[in-house]
């Protein structure tokens, strides 16, 4: 199976629109992949925290159009990254838990396309980052877990921030996952993070980890570039350089259960431990 992923530059001068044509152009560019992968919020950039609200779009808006038909041009598989999303109920604040104390209207939301351009999934981010500022209160937060059935093998969704988060990935696991896809706005100042958590979720998952960054620097944010491909068992398969690049990669999927029937760690997990309580040793 080969993937492309498109470690596209991000950088304030360009435009939404401008930056739309031009992946949409590399995506045209790997016809005979089976999988390509765009990073998060490459229209806007995963730090312009000003530009969410200005550049958010419907679900079917722009960017979908521009990438349902770069994924049927090319006849690939076409993970789009991410966009703001503009939710179509949109009522004011959200209310409930895991949602924003903000306008409750916007969420980091990816979109999958099959080979013929139709919509194949949705996946809206479950943990956002920022600590009560940026993105933490600018945007909802996605409930649902999300898997893909490809013709070769099952694709986990999760963007950037969630790689800090392994319980999001032993549930795409349990899910059927066996190739998790991970675009993201990663800092260049959290590089060493972004290589060390991607090889530990394909370790500890028994999966292959497909992690597309951005280049260019986001409203003064430096990205870290160095988009990713681990095997199953934590060896790097190849990684990019921090600046705009295509980094295509041919992996086996077989592996995935080969490794789990080899070394079968995922076996022995043991779940629904008591909680801790206080001993008397006296």
């Amino acid at each position: 199976m080969r993937a492309s992923l498109i470690q596209i530059a991000v950088d304030d001068g360009e435009c939404a629109d401008s930056r739309r044509r031009r992946a949409a152009a590399l995506v045209r560019e790997q016809a005979g992949a089976d999988l390509v992968v765009l990073p998060e919020l490459w229209t806007t950039g995963a730090f312009a925290f000003a530009e969410f609200e200005r550049g958010a779009e419907p679900l079917e808006g722009p960017t979908y159009e521009a990438m349902a038909e770069a994924a049927s041009d090319a006849g690939v598989w076409l993970h789009a990254g991410s966009i703001p999303e503009r939710a179509a109920s949109d009522g004011g604040p959200a209310t409930g838990p895991g949602t924003s104390t903000g306008t409750g209207s916007l969420y980091n939301t990816s979109l999958v396309f099959s080979p013929s351009g139709d919509l194949a999934a949705v996946y809206r981010k479950i943990h956002r980052f920022g600590f009560d500022k940026g993105e933490a209160v600018l945007m909802s937060a996605g409930r649902e877990l999300v898997t893909v059935p490809l013709p070769d093998t099952t694709l986990g969704l999760a963007t950037c921030y969630d790689l800090r988060f392994p319980e999001l990935f032993r549930g795409l696991v349990d899910a059927g996952a066996q190739t998790l896809v991970v675009p993201a706005g990663w800092p260049e100042r959290r590089r060493a993070h972004w290589t060390l958590l991607a090889r530990a979720r394909a370790v500890e998952d028994q999966a292959f980890v497909l992690a597309c960054g951005t280049a260019g620097t986001h409203a003064g944010v430096p990205q870290a570039g160095h988009s990713i491909v681990v095997d199953p068992w934590g060896e790097v398969l190849a990684e990019a350089g921090p600046g705009e690049e295509v980094l295509t990669v041919d992996f086996d999927p077989a592996r995935v259960p080969a490794t789990r029937d080899q070394f079968p760690a995922l076996k022995d997990r043991v779940l629904g431990l008591e909680p801790p309580h206080r001993q008397d040793v006296s």
